[in-house]
């Protein structure tokens, strides 16, 4: 990577006037920004709009750039002016330095293109290629633990929950299979939403008329970002005046984010109360001892990976937040809050990729079932009584529970106590039968 400075004057005015995070753009933009510049110029050239030679050129810095060789030459702060002007400027210097022979970065490198259609076209592209190739994989590899395990615990009858408080009997594999579905539908809801994600804009320019665009180009380079990249969703929008003015698919991908968030926080807080103890809590599974868990009591153990799983949702839930309001800003022609909808929603891509895949590394695929525990749990819920109903009434059944309840006498001293035959409660208040339900 070139320490020596490449970038112009538009660059050096947007770091001395936008000192605000600290933080850039994200490098998956840059580098997806670099792509659409190298295939620009290429097609600038088979159109004849731009000699070979300087396509050529185009095409080889562009090349280096999306490889990752020039990343220090991005320095402009995130939070700039909302269309990522700052930034598409900032590529056009870059490349036209390293392409050198006269080649300029507005006239040659931004040909065809302005910063309104370029610029959201590389963060749609970003999120869709980290969505695709990172994030998907990984609710693909969580579903797969959960189902290893769902099978492995079909048999494992404990007490079902819900209130908080004690339901009938379910088993253990019943529950993960749920957690496996809800995998499955998360990265049904993702793919939808890449649909939308891989209609660009590109082609519009400043206001989606396509002024000082050849006719083709946007054709032909969608064309070949689609080959060199393998992303199947890149599109042509559904019209250029909605693809300019309004970053909906962008709101749309961070929705559904959000609810994959939402799918994982429960699903954490379940492993983390089910594997509560060891001895005075819930205690129905043990989670994988990852590291000590207090620097001051000895032989703790805490639910480490659920624990960060629960911080990346609540941070992705934030995230969406900032992201739908950015998508509220747009104004006739051009959504103006672009930088900000790139760094949150593919911070949240990031995050969700990365904490989706240790979970189902470092903790499904390690729990193990603490079958005193499910077997103490399954015993212990006076809702069995339920499956009683048909034979004894509603009525009479919570009568017995309350009376079971007060007196902590077993439930079947005091079914049998009320009347009701031993041959008959025997048959009912089977567990693994009870938890098979109508199946």
């Amino acid at each position: 990577m070139s320490d020596q400075q490449l970038w112009g004057g538009e660059t050096a005015k947007a770091v001395e006037n936008f000192p605000i995070s600290g933080e850039t753009v994200p490098v998956s933009v840059i580098h997806w920004l670099a792509r659409i510049k190298g295939a620009a110029a290429a097609v600038n050239g088979e159109l004849g709009l731009l000699s070979k030679r300087s396509a050529s050129r185009i095409e080889k810095a562009a090349a280096e750039i999306a490889a990752g060789k020039h990343d220090r030459q991005f320095p402009i702060d995130v939070f700039q002016t909302g269309s990522g002007t700052s930034t598409n400027m900032n590529a056009n210097e870059v490349i036209a330095e390293l392409a050198g022979d006269g080649v300029h970065p507005n006239d040659h490198v931004n040909m065809g293109q302005s910063s309104n259609d370029v610029f959201p076209s590389a963060v749609h592209l970003a999120a869709l290629d980290v969505a695709q190739n990172e994030l998907l994989p990984a609710l693909k590899q969580l579903e797969r633990s959960f189902a290893k395990k769902a099978r492995g615990f079909q048999h494992v009858v404990k007490a079902g929950r819900t209130h908080l408080m004690d339901a009938v009997p379910v088993t253990l594999g019943q529950e993960f299979a749920g957690y496996a579905a809800q995998m499955t539908l998360a990265q049904e809801r993702v793919e939808a939403a890449l649909v939308h994600v891989g209609q660009i804009p590109l082609g519009g320019t400043a206001t989606g008329t396509g002024l000082n665009t050849h006719p083709r180009f946007a054709e032909k380079v969608r064309a070949r970002l689609k080959r060199d990249s393998g992303l199947k969703q890149i599109a042509p929008p559904l019209d250029p005046f909605e693809a300019q003015a309004n970053r909906d698919a962008l709101v749309e991908l961070s929705g559904a984010l959000k609810v994959v968030a939402v799918s994982l926080t429960k699903i954490a807080n379940d492993l983390a109360l089910m594997g509560s103890g060891p001895r005075t809590g819930i205690g129905e599974i043990f989670l994988p001892e990852l590291q000590k868990g207090s620097s001051i009591m000895p032989g703790k153990v805490n639910p480490v990976m659920p624990e960060v799983v629960l911080q990346v949702c609540a941070q992705v839930i934030g995230n969406d937040t900032a992201v739908t309001i950015g998508g509220m800003q747009g104004q006739f022609e051009l959504n103006v809050r672009i930088p900000l909808i790139a760094r949150n929603l593919l911070q949240s891509l990031g995050l969700l990729s990365s904490a989706t895949r240790a979970l189902a590394e470092k903790c499904v695929d390690g729990i193990q079932v603490n079958k005193a525990g499910a077997a103490a749990s399954a015993g212990g819920t006076l809702a069995v009584a339920t499956a009683l109903n048909s034979a004894i009434g509603y009525d009479k059944g919570a009568a017995i529970v309350k009376k079971a309840t007060a007196s902590g006498r077993p439930l079947r001293e005091v079914a049998l106590e009320e009347g009701v035959d031993a041959e008959l409660y025997d048959q009912t208040i089977d567990l693994r039968k009870i938890a098979r339900g109508n199946r």
